[in-house]
């Protein structure tokens, strides 16, 4: 699952051919649940206990300290999104493979599609939660 489908905010589009891949990238992020996200249940908190007492300003600092442990070589992106992302795609490192415009949640996008390749974004915030992204294509 990707960032907001579990939460019913991934727009649902068909597409007959591939996207152009300037209109499209690829990214991986972790997604810190808190009291104020919108659904709160994650695959490895399925009652909500933990996040239903996590504040905004627990999860962004959370945040805060893997985006300096992955930017200082202390730490791997995928292997903090594996044990700590309340997304899905945890067990994938956090990866979502790609996406276009319109297909995630407003801020989630325009932090992925403002990245270059390589780059790990500031913290996102959406109605999911807290985010950081890394975008990988």
């Amino acid at each position: 699952m990707k960032p907001g489908e579990e939460d019913s905010h991934r727009k649902r589009k068909k597409r007959s051919k591939p996207m152009a891949s300037g209109n499209q990238v690829r990214a991986s992020h972790i997604l810190i649940k808190h009291e104020g996200s919108r659904r709160k249940a994650s695959w490895k908190d399925p009652e909500g206990r933990v996040i239903m007492n996590t504040t905004k300003e627990s999860a962004i600092a959370k945040l805060v300290q893997f985006r300096e442990d992955i930017l200082s070589g202390k730490a791997k992106f995928e292997d903090i999104a594996s044990r700590h992302s309340d997304c899905s795609s945890a067990k994938r490192g956090g990866d979502l493979g790609p996406f276009g415009r319109g297909q995630m949640q407003k801020p989630f996008e325009d932090a992925t599609f403002a990245l270059k390749v390589g780059d790990i974004s500031d913290i996102v915030d959406t109605d999911s939660g807290v985010h950081i992204i890394l975008r990988t294509a």
